[in-house]
């Protein structure tokens, strides 16, 4: 630890994204800080790697430019110059054995003119969007789930073949209980002061929140990208802000979980690490910074309606398949890549041209083309948990259904996100504002991660930032020599 920092001591527990982002908040606002995981590396869901010699990511793969918070994040630590665009983002969905274009001028999946999505859909499912302008307004009170609303204003199959497809891609569950206050916040607040969806879904555009048409969901050029990548992958993230927190004095500890907190008078904590709990740091505050049901084990004893709610928080899990293959061998393959509407029983539910899409990734391996499935929704832990093997094979029959890819690859590796998805249904928000409550009860203790305010890489930065903030705010400094003991 650095000595110059004299700041009460915040033990942040977790190392994904958002235990990172926290801790380089507290470590630069003067805080001493002591960052654990559980496991043996950092970055949570983000993972560079490499395939045949290939850089790509094994996690996720982009950062929502948008919302400025992971941008931000990436520049301060030194990773400005490494930001890229998409080098094309043009992708297609499979729907009925055919490669259709992603239709343009939607939100999430909902269009905003039935014409958009003629191709797509069929002759009826285009008829029924057009009906939105004849039902009556309906009802959404505090919350409603995205595809029950979507299919009574619109019809099933916009749920079936876009709606359920593109949010599967970021949940990887079921858009049919899916919250739409949660998910796609800006189509909620329009819905609730328009009468018809597809009123809606022009005022969100209108407010320039539109989510693209794409599936990659960005334009070309640094300035109108809606994602950005990093080029060796957004999988680097992680250790560039380890190092920076490191070099405001904090300390990083792996393969060191968080078994039990202990109030120690009314202000300061026990933060007990190790199996064995022979180890306790003293804290004046804690981030918790896990998933939902390690942080709801945590409080059992401190806040027990808190953890019952964090308890409830059900995950999703999936596995990406990475396959690697000779260029020459290639079939001519367009864009970005495609989703798949579960709808059609296929085993994938997208996949992404890395070589086509991120210009790091052709250039680090010229000879070589690089691409990516993943499998895996809410309630198909079956699927995940296939061999290898299996998950490459059942890639492979699908790309080739869908592209007529013939071509074996001459390297694969299968990377599997057990638990790694939150996921956010009817009342998902009221939840985390209770769990929120409670825990602001405890004086010294705040949560952050996925499983509160969304689950893409900024929201994670966001949810930390609060954290942190809330903690600097309210912490008082304390003795230096206060930290730790065993």
């Amino acid at each position: 630890m650095n000595a110059d920092t004299t700041g009460p001591h915040v033990v942040v527990a977790g190392g994904g994204i958002a235990g990172l982002a926290a801790a380089l908040r507290l470590a630069t606002a003067g805080h001493r800080v002591t960052l654990l995981e559980a496991g043996d590396r950092l970055g949570g869901k983000l993972l560079a790697g490499e395939i045949a010699g290939a850089p790509v990511d094994l996690g996720a793969e982009s950062l929502l430019a948008r919302r400025p918070e992971a941008v931000a994040l990436a520049r301060a630590v030194g990773l400005g110059d490494r930001l890229q665009a998409p080098a094309t983002t043009t992708a297609s969905v499979w729907s009925r054995g055919e490669l259709t274009p992603m239709p343009k001028g939607h939100v999430m999946g909902v269009p905003g003119d039935a014409r958009a999505v003629d191709g797509l859909l069929s002759e009826e499912g285009v008829r029924r969007i057009g009906l939105d302008r004849e039902l009556p307004p309906t009802g959404i009170g505090d919350d409603i789930a995205i595809g029950a609303y979507v299919a009574e204003r619109m019809g099933h199959e916009v749920v079936d073949r876009l709606v359920e497809p593109l949010l599967g891609g970021v949940y990887a569950g079921d858009a049919y209980r899916i919250s739409m206050k949660a998910a796609v916040p800006a189509l909620f607040e329009a819905a609730r002061h328009h009468p018809m969806l597809t009123a809606a879904v022009h005022a969100v555009q209108q407010a320039g929140a539109a989510v693209p048409a794409d599936a990659a969901g960005a334009a070309t050029g640094l300035g109108g990208s809606v994602f950005l990548g990093l080029e060796g992958g957004v999988g680097t993230l992680p250790g560039a802000v380890a190092d920076a927190i490191r070099a405001a004095g904090g300390e990083i500890l792996t393969r060191t979980p968080v078994t039990a907190l202990r109030r120690t008078g009314p202000a300061g904590w026990e933060v007990v690490v190790g199996d064995a709990g022979d180890r306790v740091l003293t804290a004046d505050a804690v981030v918790l910074a896990t998933p939902a049901g390690p942080a709801a084990a945590l409080l059992a004893g401190h806040a027990p309606a808190a953890s019952a709610e964090l308890a409830e928080i059900a995950y999703a899990s999936m596995a990406l398949i990475t396959l690697a293959f000779r260029r020459a061998d290639m079939p001519a393959l367009h864009g970005s890549g495609f989703l798949v509407p579960p709808v059609d029983g296929h085993t994938i539910k997208a996949s992404t041209f890395s070589s086509q899409k991120w210009r790091w990734v052709a250039d680090g391996a010229p000879d070589l083309f690089v691409l990516r499935t993943s499998v895996g929704r809410h309630g198909e832990e079956g699927q995940v948990h296939r061999e290898d093997t299996d998950l490459v094979a059942a890639s492979l029959k699908d790309l080739a259904a869908a592209t007529g890819l013939a071509a074996r690859p001459v390297a694969t590796t299968v990377t599997r996100w057990t638990g790694g998805l939150p996921q956010y249904p009817l009342g998902h928000l009221a939840r985390v504002a209770r769990v929120r409550e409670a825990v602001a009860a405890l004086p010294g203790l705040r949560v952050a991660g996925a499983a509160y305010d969304g689950v893409g890489i900024p929201a994670c930065v966001a949810s930390a930032h609060r954290a942190a903030d809330e903690i600097i705010a309210t912490s008082k400094r304390t003795d230096p020599g206060a930290g730790h003991s065993s």
